[in-house]
């Protein structure tokens, strides 16, 4: 889940990258003399457990309750090795993408610096071949993010659409495309709060709720009856795409990471060996193969798209459903303010003001752009209302390049001419990290909208085994 800290991360403004000149690019990368953590002041920094807890929290959603079809998906064996070693890749690659960001902000001799900044900078100090693809790439990165966090906008509203028909189908069957034009209208009167301070006491309650619901998911997972269906233990490779895509949705929040290690008052305690980062994504990577496995073994072949969905009905069962839904829809106001402060800080904002908008004028189109992106997640929500291909489109699509492909190519150039260690290895490394996030990035997106397209297309649901 989105963070306040990672919404102000993403989008304030902190050095004009593009006016660096390619001399100054080509300096020293290593300059001892300027620390960024040293110059980082902020007004309410956070301890190390505090963002310890951030990271379980922002990492306990929508992705952990859709292992189990995951895991059906990939086979129970090849869904523990798998779950575990991109996980092991993730946090690598996050590692990296926190090293090359404070690498930039030492060039740069500022204390802070976005994705898409950091981004940058890396290529315009990296080959000169790179060089002239800073800004596109830095382009790229926001556009990646909006489309991402867009992404997650729609998986939401299916969720929450999803969940609340299955509390009400006893009383009142009705299509869960109009279960989410009920929700549209809350949905947006939501997203027009303005400011994040105003949603942290949701963002709260929100918490309370997922931890509670995902102990009760537990418990019914190791308590209730199995299903007596032969169990899949290596799956199938047409249908691995897909689980890699889930996955990656559901272990890389790259934005909540960059926000967390901004806001630290210790930093460098963040990627240290035995940090917060490893700590974090070690539990959150035990969490998520526990309830993938025990979810799988539940239900085995028939795995909905959440493990909520497979609950045996009951008043307890449904008060889950409640609790998550209430909660994902709290998430999805934090969810949508990034792209809209990407969208509005970065692009529409200073446009209108170059152009001499007046204040209510610019309140008008802000209010405008939040109603436009709400009114686009739920069509596409509707035009594609299956959570699980949802999760696993913009899982690959996007975090094979944001959690990946694009660390990776920082660390290269934040690396060149001669900081690849012995032999180059690191460079090998990274060349090899960056054919596997292409690799996922095709073949989880190919995977996805050709089981989008049979689904909804060709009047043949896409199977989870081939």
């Amino acid at each position: 889940m989105m963070t306040e800290d990672n919404s102000k991360s993403e989008t304030v403004q902190l050095h004009p990258v593009g006016e660096t000149s390619l001399e100054e690019s080509s300096k020293d990368w290593s300059n001892e003399s300027y620390d960024p953590h040293d110059h980082r002041h902020l007004p309410n920094p956070t301890n190390n457990w505090e963002t310890l807890v951030h990271l379980l929290k922002c990492s306990l959603g929508t992705g952990i309750l859709a292992m189990p079809q995951a895991f059906a998906r990939a086979g129970l064996v090849t869904g523990i090795l798998a779950t575990i070693i991109v996980g092991a890749l993730v946090t690598h690659c996050l590692r990296v993408l926190v090293r090359s960001q404070y690498a930039a902000c030492k060039r740069l001799r500022v204390p802070l610096l976005t994705y898409p900044e950091s981004m940058a900078a890396a290529l315009e100090g990296g080959p000169p071949l790179l060089r002239r693809f800073a800004g596109s790439l830095a382009i790229t990165v926001d556009v990646f993010l909006v489309v991402y966090q867009l992404g997650i906008c729609c998986v939401y509203i299916v969720f929450i659409a999803a969940n609340i028909k299955e509390i009400v189908n006893p009383y009142y069957e009705m299509p869960v495309e109009v279960h989410m034009l009920i929700i549209l209208g809350p949905l947006i009167a939501f997203n027009l709060i303005p400011t994040l301070k105003m949603l942290a006491p949701f963002s709260a309650l929100a918490n309370v709720l997922t931890f509670v619901g995902l102990a009760i998911v537990i418990y019914y997972l190791v308590s209730g009856k199995k299903s007596d269906a032969p169990l899949d233990l290596w799956g199938s490779p047409t249908t691995f795409p897909l689980f890699f895509g889930t996955i990656l949705f559901a272990l890389t929040a790259v934005g909540v990471v960059i926000a967390l290690e901004n806001n630290m008052a210790t930093p460098k305690a963040f990627v240290a060996p035995f940090g917060v980062l490893n700590g974090g994504m070690t539990i959150i990577v035990l969490l998520y193969v526990a309830v993938g496995a025990l979810g799988y073994v539940f239900c085995v072949s028939e795995c909905r798209d959440s493990v909520t969905l497979d609950l045996p009905k009951g008043p307890l069962a449904t008060s889950v459903l409640a609790m998550f839904s209430i909660a994902i829809f709290i998430s999805y106001g934090l969810h949508c303010f990034v792209p809209v402060e990407v969208v509005w800080r970065g692009y529409l904002l200073p446009r209108l003001s170059r152009s001499g908008a007046p204040p209510a004028r610019l309140r008008i189109a802000q209010y405008a752009l939040r109603v436009s992106l709400c009114l686009l997640t739920f069509i596409l929500a509707v035009a594609v209302p299956q959570l699980g291909l949802f999760i696993s489109l913009f899982g690959a699509l996007c975090l094979s390049a944001l959690g990946i492909c694009f660390p990776v190519i920082m660390e290269i150039c934040v690396s060149f001419p001669d900081k690849f260690g012995p032999f180059r290895l690191r460079l090998y490394k990274d060349v090899l990290l960056f054919v596997v996030g292409v690799i996922g990035l095709v073949a989880g997106t190919y995977s996805a909208l050709d089981a989008i397209v049979r689904t909804f297309f060709r009047d043949n649901p896409a199977p989870l085994h081939a």
